[in-house]
């Protein structure tokens, strides 16, 4: 029993294609993306807003607490948690974005 193509001896079988329904792709286009893109930019924002925005209305907080009615013990109390929900809010918006 000497069948050419049977029992993998080497012979050569038909031809199986597979196909999974997705277009096919260059490798071009896969290439990242130069940039931060518009998220990126949004939380370099959001940072800059935390590090360097709040801390300084927090500094000059006496001056403008008369005018709001607060005391300086409100401001250290309230004005970090802006940054804080922003910077929660991107959290969420970005990793949504990323779907």
């Amino acid at each position: 029993m000497s069948g050419k193509g049977a029992g993998g001896d080497g012979g050569e079988g038909p031809t199986v294609t597979v196909t999974t329904g997705e277009a096919p792709t260059d490798a071009d286009a896969d290439a990242p993306a130069e940039g931060l893109g518009r998220s990126g930019w949004v939380l370099v924002a959001a940072v800059v807003v935390a590090v360097l925005v709040i801390p300084g209305l927090v500094y000059l907080w006496p001056a403008g607490g008369r005018v709001f009615g607060a005391t300086y013990r409100t401001a250290m109390l309230v004005l970090p948690m802006i940054p804080a929900v922003i910077l929660g809010l991107i959290a969420v918006w970005s990793m949504r974005d990323r779907r």
